[in-house]
């Protein structure tokens, strides 16, 4: 089994609560697990108006498949045109790794 894992840090536009960053962030969220049957959660700034981070796991049975899945994500997020995409971390983690 292959568990990929990716962190994207964003910064939101024109936000000044909480609750404008939760109606921007939650969707996506949302839209990750859907398409791609991925865990995916908000996974830090979380007091911060204008930064996110979105957190993203899936398992698979080969590398090949866990990557593309992550790569898919990562286009969604950055396709967006309410967000910016800073950075991302992915690890992927296979059998040989334990």
């Amino acid at each position: 089994m292959w568990v990929g894992s990716l962190e994207l840090d964003l910064l939101l536009g024109d936000v000044h609560s909480l609750k404008e960053k939760r109606s921007l962030v939650r969707p996506v969220v949302a839209e990750l697990a859907r398409r791609y049957a991925v865990s995916a959660a908000e996974t830090d700034s979380h007091d911060l108006h204008r930064r996110a981070e979105i957190g993203v796991a899936v398992a698979s049975p080969d590398a090949r498949h866990a990557t593309e899945v992550l790569d898919a994500c990562e286009r969604l997020v950055a396709e967006r045109p309410e967000l910016e995409l800073l950075s991302a971390r992915r690890r992927l983690v296979g059998p040989e790794d334990e």
